[in-house]
């Protein structure tokens, strides 16, 4: 986001890079690689390159914010139909970077979503349950948790759902999932 706005007051007030480098006393490797979005600048290169295109260090970032609402619509929340007649729902939207969603599931009477594996340390999942009672395992424990229950488990378990009465259970996962390092 930095980049591209960096970019288009460049190119707004018609300088190359060579231009602004100069003003700013900044390389163009460097403003290029922070156009393109490979580098992060310190503090003191964004006052540097600020001071080049003739703003403050905020009004630079200004418009940064409006670019880190992101709104789905129910009408494009991914709808899955499980195997065994389930349904989730993915009510947040994707977002580069962050392992978080918000999932809302119905299980139907007498239904097993089945074992979740453990997830990489550092993973958490909370669950609220809205309607009807939900068997919640965790490991070799099992928990029944009933319409306004919530829990919060470490999710490098493997974690199972279920529901085991005659009435459709609701419950929302709220779930970071962290990703294993790659080397």
């Amino acid at each position: 986001m930095l980049g591209r706005r960096l970019h288009e007051l460049r190119a707004g007030r018609g300088l190359a890079l060579t231009a602004l480098a100069g003003r700013a006393g900044v390389s163009v490797s460097m403003l290029s690689a922070i156009e393109r979005g490979e580098k992060t600048p310190t503090v003191v290169v964004l006052s540097r390159i600020a001071d080049g295109l003739g703003l403050s260090v905020s009004r630079l970032l200004t418009d940064l914010e409006a670019d880190r609402v992101i709104v789905r619509r129910a009408a494009e929340q991914d709808h899955i139909a499980e195997p065994g007649g389930w349904h989730r729902t993915v009510l947040t939207p994707v977002v580069p970077g962050v392992n978080f969603e918000w999932i809302r599931t119905t299980l139907p009477p007498h239904c097993d979503a089945g074992t979740f594996p453990a997830y990489a340390p550092g993973s958490h999942e909370f669950v609220a349950v809205e309607a009807g009672e939900l068997c919640f395992g965790v490991g070799e424990a099992e928990y029944t948790l009933a319409a306004g229950d919530s829990t919060y488990f470490p999710a490098d378990a493997p974690h199972s759902y279920a529901n085991r009465g005659d009435e459709p259970c609701v419950y929302h996962v709220a779930a970071l999932i962290m990703r294993p390092r790659t080397a």
